[in-house]
């Protein structure tokens, strides 16, 4: 996951906290952390690169509509990268 931009590592914890969302709702929820709009053209290359990765698998629900789950590949990235946070942050949260 080291070589994920922060707006990718997002989308991947975006992903990981949702039941197959599609794009337009990931996007809604980037939107709300964010604070500010996320364009099509930010939003969809970056959900490329982690489903090229391999972090995340993209399905269709319908002709028009894609859903993003993540993969067991990225599931252990997330759980690595957590473990790694917690080493250097943790303290701050039991504070």
């Amino acid at each position: 996951m080291y070589d994920l931009t922060g707006f990718q590592r997002d989308l991947l914890y975006t992903i990981a906290g949702q039941d197959n969302p599609h794009g337009l709702a990931l996007k809604e929820k980037l939107e709300q952390y964010y604070e500010g709009e996320i364009h099509h053209g930010r939003l969809y290359p970056n959900l490329d690169t982690i489903v090229d990765k391999g972090l995340v698998e993209k399905g269709e629900a319908d002709r028009r509509t894609n859903v993003y789950t993540l993969t067991a590949r990225g599931r252990r990235e997330i759980k690595a990268r957590r473990k790694w946070e917690d080493q250097y942050g943790g303290e701050l949260l039991s504070e």
